[in-house]
């Protein structure tokens, strides 16, 4: 799934909303999915904001967002703009990764310091993430959730 070229505005535009639109049920391998995405020239920002905020909004109103898919291609074909944004959104554990919640659980277990002297990234290869330690090993982050914090501590710094 590449819609840009990595070095692009727009893949580090679309990166940063990725996780939390593949939460509320954007599916990046439909292909018209793909399709609006590779033309989109304008307001991609402010379109991803403005699916998001509204998913945000349905919540408030406990009701679903039925048809995610369609609700992003509408979004970016007609440059929606966000009423409301604010970029706290991205941080709800409901639209983060899991290896977004793991990293910033691990500051909380094993403090900032020691997280950030043993991780170097979370990395995203075909669907699935790692965790890259500074010794250069890797694990995927699902396993680091079934190993425990003890566990892994010991992986990455042994």
């Amino acid at each position: 799934m590449r819609f840009w070229e990595e070095d692009s505005i727009e893949y580090e535009i679309f990166k940063q909303y990725e996780y939390a639109l593949s939460a509320i049920g954007v599916d990046f391998s439909r292909e018209d999915v793909q399709d609006i995405l590779e033309v989109c020239c304008f307001g991609l920002e402010d379109a991803l904001k403005a699916v998001i905020a509204y998913w945000i909004w349905l919540q408030q109103q406990e009701k679903p967002m039925e048809y995610p898919n369609a609700v992003l291609i509408r979004a970016l074909d007609e440059q929606w703009k966000p009423k409301n944004w604010y970029n706290e959104w991205l941080s709800l554990p409901q639209l983060q990764s899991q290896g977004q919640r793991w990293y910033e659980s691990a500051a909380k277990i094993w403090g900032y310091d020691l997280r950030n002297q043993t991780v170097a990234n979370i990395a995203h290869d075909r669907g699935k993430e790692y965790i890259v330690f500074t010794n250069s090993k890797e694990l995927l982050v699902e396993t680091a959730w079934r190993w425990g914090w003890e566990r892994v501590l010991n992986y990455a710094t042994t």
